[in-house]
């Protein structure tokens, strides 16, 4: 968020949090994109606060966190205090969670597979109505073709873009890939390491496909640590997610910090991943 809606999701989520019965002296900024993490102090609470275009993803993301914790899966959960809802303020939508002291060590390549694979499971437990995959790339590739949508994509890097999204890869082995529920971007920024295990955040992404679409966003070597996994499929699907993440960075409207890095940073990783799987 730039600085002055910044200012406002802050104030929002403290706001909420006081009338709550919260006690919150401080407020850390722990994350900041299109949407921004806030650590409030010292009720010890986390804050995701969004702009009320995303109040429907937040609600989902509370449902999701609230069925999966009921099968004991390696999730982030609720605030305690406070109730499972949405609170709306400000044009902002606010959801409150546990706080969870990170460790400052990496997680492991097997340790960050086996607690991919017991998300996994526990999504298999819960009945969830979540979208296919495929249709986030169809989004993506909305924005791709719209000049309008992105109007600054060079055409060549459009072209690219395009024939990712909206080419054979885009059909990956659905009709012999075997579906489940997913978390949608496992990468190392929505994996927390914390006292209690490695725990997943950012539940919003939720939605159908093969694992191999999750083992994508994780790191290389987590996928040799994952049973069945099938490798071939794993880097097409990367080539895909970060044709995705290009496609949200081109945005017109897009928040995300360091933009034009990240513009030049998900072309070269789109290149590499084709090149990575014969498809370049």
């Amino acid at each position: 968020m730039e600085p002055s809606e910044l200012r406002r999701a802050v104030e929002a989520g403290r706001a909420t949090a006081s009338e709550l019965g919260l006690q919150v002296d401080d407020v850390v900024v722990i994350h900041n994109s299109d949407r921004v993490a806030l650590r409030l102090v010292p009720c010890d609470v986390l804050a995701r606060v969004a702009p009320s275009a995303h109040l429907a993803d937040s609600a989902f993301e509370i449902e999701v966190a609230r069925r999966l914790v009921g099968v004991d899966a390696p999730v982030a959960e609720l605030a305690p205090r406070v109730g499972s809802r949405v609170h709306s303020r400000d044009a902002f939508a606010i959801s409150l969670w546990t706080y969870y002291e990170p460790v400052e060590s990496e997680i492991a390549p097997a340790d960050y597979a086996d607690a991919l694979q017991r998300h996994h499971a526990a999504l298999r437990r819960i009945d969830l109505d979540a979208p296919h995959f495929t249709d986030r790339i169809a989004g993506a590739l909305r924005v791709v073709t719209d000049r309008e949508q992105s109007p600054e994509l060079p055409d060549s890097d459009r072209e690219l873009l395009s024939d990712t999204l909206g080419g054979p890869s885009a059909a990956i082995g659905i009709e012999n890939a075997g579906d489940q529920l997913l978390h949608g971007e496992p990468h190392p920024g929505n994996l927390l390491n914390t006292r209690e295990g490695p725990l997943f955040v950012d539940l919003a992404t939720c939605c159908r496909g093969p694992i191999e679409f999750d083992l994508a966003h994780a790191p290389e070597e987590v996928a040799e640590h994952y049973a069945g996994a099938d490798h071939g499929l794993v880097h097409r699907c990367r080539a895909l997610n970060w044709a995705m993440f290009s496609a949200w960075r081109w945005r017109r409207d897009d928040q995300m910090p360091d933009r034009d890095n990240r513009r030049a940073e998900g072309l070269n990783q789109v290149r590499a991943a084709l090149d990575r799987c014969g498809l370049g």
